[in-house]
Parts: C-alpha cells; structure tokens; sequence
C-alpha cells in the first residue's frame, strides 16, 4: 500500500483537523508517519522545480498560486524548504514545539493537488497544532475567505502566539489613521515576532485569549483559533446600548471618538440579504459568533449598526437586525464624501473629518423598525 494512503489515513483520524480525508486502504501506525521520509510516494523524484510544476495544476500559474499559499504558511513559522510539492506528504518541524526533546520531524503538512489549500498537524500528544491556509480567492470549509485558520489543544497565550510589542512603523501605521497609541494599548493590539509586519488583534472573553486575528499593513488576514465572538466582547459586558461595526480598526476608530462600548464581527459581510428563513442558532454557521454572544447581548435596549456603506456591509446590517430584532436597531448612515460617493466606514470618517463628526454619524442613527417614533420631549 503507498505510504501516502496510510497518512491520509492518520490524518482523517485526528478529530482537530478541518478536512476530512477518504483513505483507500487501511491506516499504518503514527510512529511510522513520524519516521517517514519528506515525500511519501515511492516513485523516483525528479528535479525539484520541474516536479513542482508537474505537480501543481495551472503550469506556471499554478507555481505561482503554489508559491502564494506557502507565503503564507511561513508567516506562522512553517519552513517548507521549497520541497513540498502538491498531492505529497512531507514531515517538517512544528513551529510551535520544535520536535520537541528529540527534535523530531513531527509536523505532518500536505498541499492538495489543486493547489486551493494546505493542511497541517503536529503529532506529538503535547502540542497537537493543527490548522489549513486557503490560496487567495479560495473558500474555505466554513464558506468564507479567511486566508488561514488554526486550532491548537494548548492554552493559548500571547508567548505562545509569539506577540511583541508594537513597532514604531505599525504605530504609525495606525497614528496615520487617527488612532492613539494610549488606544492600542488598551485593545491589547501586538504584533506577531519576526521580521513582517503583521498586527496582531487578540479576542478575549472574560479577560480570557479565546482568539487572534492578523493583519499585514497590506490587508491581508489570518486567524489564530476558530473565533465564534466579537472583537472587544469585554467592553459591552454591562452595556445597555452597544454599536456593532465590521473590522477591528472601526471599533478602535469608535474609541478614539469616544465610544468604547463597540464590538467588531469577526469575519467578512454577506454579499446579500438571504431570502431564507432564519435557520435555528445552532445551524446558523455564519453568525454563530452572534449566539455565541448572546448574554451580552440580550443586556442591549439599543443597538447602533455601523457596519460598511458598500453592498456587503449593508447587507450585514440587515442580517445583524434579522437576528438582534430590528426594534431596538438602529443604523448609520456614513456622509457625503464628494459627488461620487459617501464614506465607507468608522475609520474613514475619523480619518478625514475626525472624531466629532463620528460622533455625529453616531448620534444620528436611524431606527430600522418603521413602527418606532423618537420620544416627545414634552
């Protein structure tokens, strides 16, 4: 039996992993993954750039794509050595455990032939890292278009994540963008170690590391932990009027104009309303970060929707007040940029006009029920 059926096998027996292996044969023994050899295939190997091209779909397109997808997987410290090769196993060192005490080869990494994803995970029972990166423009499982998700069995903390504190070039990054060093601090907002520059946006609840989100100065994302809350989830705990927006920046943007009871979603906008019924919280995949949540947020007599002015965040607004019940939301409407179109979001009005007219557009709101009246001041 090919070794490569044998640790498809292996991996499709890992509950952690995100994707399900159909193995053609029967399993061999996780000792023996660890001490096979790169590539799990018997036949010769040729050169390694002319196997590289005959392996991934697409010709030099597909290099292309290949070279993008590994991009990412050694911005979280996975050293492909320029030897893994699509439909091949290769054994590579964890990042996260380094082998270990026997510094063994125990990092099991496979890019599929297509080129779409790579998938990875850690054998040893101490450490169990696992996680998938998608090549640019590629859904993953869930049905959206994170660029990595991970998942780990350890307690997550920021060594382990390997955070530092933030650089002079991200702090201006953000002082570009009106937002305050005082106000990164606060947000617990780092950086990932090494030689990028990535920020780092950590999720908690109840003071605790639930999640991670990264961003590279050049907008693209990744994620540590499956997050299923909203970024800033503390600062609502005991709030009885919140505002949702959608990115991490806005909820910093909204601090910085004097709002600290924001939260952010954590991933991306539909691309329209549904024309569906609701499905039942527990099938509702897609804001499942919404029921997660709904302690906080059953606390709420108001709630302010500042989501994106383009079609996808408007779309989010409404799906948003499907579920929190339109009665008690209220949405913004972003201002007037120039006679092409309006402001986007939180963050392009603070930019621009700064921190009073947020407020402002806060202030402003509309409510979404057509049947709610402002009360009478007599």
């Amino acid at each position: 039996m090919p070794f490569g059926v044998a640790q498809a096998h292996h991996l499709n027996s890992c509950p952690r992993m995100f994707v399900k292996m159909k193995p053609d044969g029967s399993s061999g023994s996780c000792a023996a993954l660890r001490r096979s050899v790169r590539c799990s295939r018997t036949e010769s190997t040729p050169p390694v750039t002319e196997a590289r091209l005959q392996h991934s779909e697409g010709g030099v397109a597909g290099m292309a794509k290949l070279r993008g997808l590994e991009q990412k997987v050694e911005l979280l410290g996975i050293d492909c050595e320029d030897l893994s090769r699509p439909g091949f196993y290769s054994n590579l060192f964890c990042p996260k455990c380094r082998g270990g005490q026997k510094v063994e080869r125990s990092l099991s990494f496979h890019i599929v032939q297509s080129v779409e994803f790579a998938m990875w995970r850690c054998f040893r029972m101490e450490c169990g890292w696992a996680g998938q990166a998608f090549a640019d423009g590629c859904k993953s499982c869930d049905g959206d278009y994170a660029a990595i998700k991970v998942s780990s069995t350890v307690q997550m903390t920021e060594d382990s994540l390997r955070l530092e504190p933030l650089s002079n070039k991200i702090i201006g990054y953000f002082a570009e963008r009106k937002i305050l060093e005082e106000t990164l601090h606060r947000n617990g907002v780092k950086q990932l170690s090494g030689k990028q520059c990535v920020i780092s946006f950590p999720y908690k609840r109840k003071g605790q590391l639930v999640g991670c989100k990264y961003r590279t100065l050049d907008k693209k994302f990744w994620q540590k932990g499956v997050i299923k809350a909203f970024y800033g989830l503390d600062d609502i705990s005991e709030a009885d009027e919140i505002i949702i927006v959608e990115g991490e920046i806005d909820k910093l943007s909204m601090e910085e104009a004097g709002f600290i009871n924001c939260v952010s979603v954590p991933s991306g906008a539909p691309c329209k309303v549904s024309d569906k019924q609701l499905p039942s919280p527990d099938k509702d995949k897609a804001f499942q970060y919404l029921w997660n949540c709904k302690d906080y947020l059953d606390k709420a007599s108001r709630i302010i929707l500042a989501t994106d002015g383009d079609a996808p965040g408007q779309a989010l607004a409404e799906e948003l007040a499907r579920r929190l019940g339109k009665q008690r939301c209220w949405k913004v409407n972003w201002p007037k940029k120039d006679d092409s179109g309006s402001f986007n979001d939180a963050n392009e009005v603070l930019k621009h006009l700064g921190p009073t007219a947020l407020r402002e557009v806060i202030e402003h709101a509309e409510a979404m029920s057509p049947t709610y009246s402002e009360p009478s001041n007599a």
